[in-house]
């Protein structure tokens, strides 16, 4: 079998190592690479500056990898005679680029959502563009149907794996564990099978957390820690019922959080930290907390779903309120 020359690059990105897949796609780019392996390795390129929440270097270089793009100067690892596949991935990351900036229009985003769509159900899609769609639409809160639509095929490991996260969102252990069990007869020691292994053993509760406690432990000896570890060992510290223990995981996420250098302190902290210390918090009962780390996510992150739902949630509560107003 011949080695995987990408192995590490995609390790690196699906832990949230965005800076160090970075760093393997420089090292890839001095390898001799076949023409789906260097496409690959160009989109793994630019969605871990998306990762990185460098919006408009993806745009400007998504928008510069087309069928009739001959000399792209602006990113050294993007090849030169990219192919009308490589455009159709690379121009769907250009749109998620546009629809996450938050110099998008609200307004614009729908207009990005369709575009998403189109991509994704053309004839000539590749796995990458629905990849893309599927996430954006996850992301966009209101799309699940859509998400699977574009990825039930199963046609990839990472188009398994989001059929995981989705079946479990719908509350579908069973359909969640065959994506799973394809994933692993593909390899069962791929870095994805095994976040996905963990997704499933904390949805199951405290009778399985604590495999994910184990795998996490194993992935972090591997490859480092991470935000994205650090995260899912509270979550599943959490599912055990050690809270304590899952803050610990929680405030180390957020020391690493503030000293990655394209994190400033408030507007680009990694929301699912915040979102995993106010269940933390909660469950503690430290109400102080709870409210300092809500009024924090929603200056940073004022468009996510989360702050969304807890708006409306908060602006009914108001208007039911007022029925029973005493008057003075």
């Amino acid at each position: 079998m011949e080695p995987d020359e990408l192995y590490t690059l995609r390790a690196q990105y699906y832990l949230g190592h965005y800076t160090l897949s970075l760093q393997e796609a420089k090292a890839t780019a001095r390898r001799p690479l076949s023409n789906d392996l260097k496409i690959e390795r160009e989109e793994f390129q630019l969605r871990s500056m998306l990762a990185l929440k460098q919006f408009d270097k993806v745009i400007d270089s998504a928008s510069d990898i087309s069928p009739d793009a001959h000399n792209n100067h602006h990113l050294n690892l993007i090849s030169t005679h990219p192919s009308i596949h490589s455009s159709t991935g690379t121009k769907a990351i250009g749109v998620r680029a546009k629809y996450d900036s938050p110099s998008t229009p609200e307004a614009t985003r729908a207009d990005l959502l369709s575009e998403l769509q189109a991509l994704a159900s053309d004839p000539s899609t590749t796995p990458t563009a629905q990849l893309i769609a599927a996430q954006t639409f996850l992301a966009h809160g209101e799309m699940t149907k859509e998400a699977l639509q574009a990825v039930h095929a199963g046609t990839t490991m990472e188009h398994l794996a989001l059929t995981v996260q989705i079946y479990l969102r719908m509350d579908r252990l069973d359909l969640a564990q065959q994506s799973l069990m394809k994933m692993k007869q593909m390899d069962e020691e791929a870095v994805l099978a095994q976040l996905c292994h963990c997704h499933i053993a904390i949805y199951q509760g405290s009778s399985q957390a604590l495999d994910a406690v184990h795998i996490v432990t194993s992935l972090t000896e591997q490859y480092g820690s991470c935000i994205m570890l650090l995260n899912m060992a509270a979550v599943a510290c959490m599912a055990s019922g050690q809270y304590a223990e899952a803050e610990v995981h929680l405030m180390d996420a957020m020391a690493e959080d503030k000293d990655d250098a394209n994190v400033d302190e408030d507007s680009n902290v990694d929301v699912d930290t915040l979102i995993n210390l106010i269940v933390c918090f909660q469950h503690q009962g430290k109400v102080k907390d709870i409210g300092l780390v809500i009024d924090r996510i929603k200056r940073s992150h004022p468009n996510h779903t989360f702050v969304q739902g807890l708006l409306r949630v908060e602006g009914a509560f108001e208007r039911e309120s007022v029925k029973y107003k005493v008057a003075a």
